[in-house]
């Protein structure tokens, strides 16, 4: 069993093809800032700048028929996965073309063909829709996982406690992810949390956790691959 500071061995072209897909979420985001600061695009706007290897180091490794939640930051997520740039470009625009035909914008990002089950503009909202949808395949007996994104913020709110309950209590598939940068909402986790290490909230509930170093592609790859196989 590899220990969770182990790193794998890795090829070179699997670190280039790494730098490049986290290279290509930021240089979008830039593109998305600067139209934004234009008013280009309209409605409201959240980057996943700084958290790429997230995205990068968790998505690629999960099956076609895996699904995916995210949060409002769900741009890179959203790229990763294989929904067309193009596309969520234009739904930024609120265009036809867009993933969500215009209606969904920034923070709605859906497309059926990849298994992006998008973005949330309440903080937590897809924590619920996670184990729905996981519930569905074990009851189905599809293989297949859910794989739930969601930020430190989302663990002050009750969908937070009642879904982990449900998912560990049901003994369901998903694989929650939570990105913490340590402010929900403009807050300080300090200022919102009394226990700020978020681990320790999956415990309560039973369920396997680790704390990974988000800046780290490869051993966010490393522990998803721990997490998709104990899952």
């Amino acid at each position: 069993m590899i220990a969770p500071t182990d790193k794998p061995r890795l090829s070179r072209e699997h670190m280039l093809d790494l730098l490049k897909q986290m290279i290509r979420v930021r240089r979008f985001e830039e593109k998305c800032a600067e139209l934004y600061t234009q008013e280009k695009i309209r409605g409201f706007m959240h980057l996943y700048d700084g958290e790429e290897a997230i995205a990068v180091g968790v998505i690629p490794i999960l099956e076609t028929r895996d699904r995916i939640v995210a949060t409002y930051r769900e741009h890179g997520q959203a790229l990763i996965r294989g929904v067309p740039m193009m596309t969520v470009m234009a739904e930024m625009f609120g265009k036809q073309e867009g993933c969500s035909r215009g209606r969904g914008g920034s923070m709605h990002l859906f497309d059926r063909a990849t298994n992006f089950y998008g973005g949330n503009a309440i903080v937590g909202g897809g924590l619920p829709l996670s184990v729905g949808l996981a519930l569905a395949d074990k009851m189905r007996g599809n293989d297949s996982i859910t794989a739930c994104f969601f930020g430190d913020g989302a663990v002050a709110e009750g969908e937070f406690h009642e879904s982990l309950n449900l998912a560990a209590l049901w003994g369901l598939p998903v694989l929650y992810v939570c990105e913490n940068n340590l402010y929900a909402m403009g807050t300080a986790l300090t200022l919102s949390e009394s226990e700020t290490d978020i681990q320790r909230k999956a415990s309560c509930y039973r369920i396997d956790s680790e704390t990974v170093d988000g800046m780290d592609v490869v051993a966010i790859e490393a522990a998803a691959r721990r997490a998709i196989h104990a899952v």
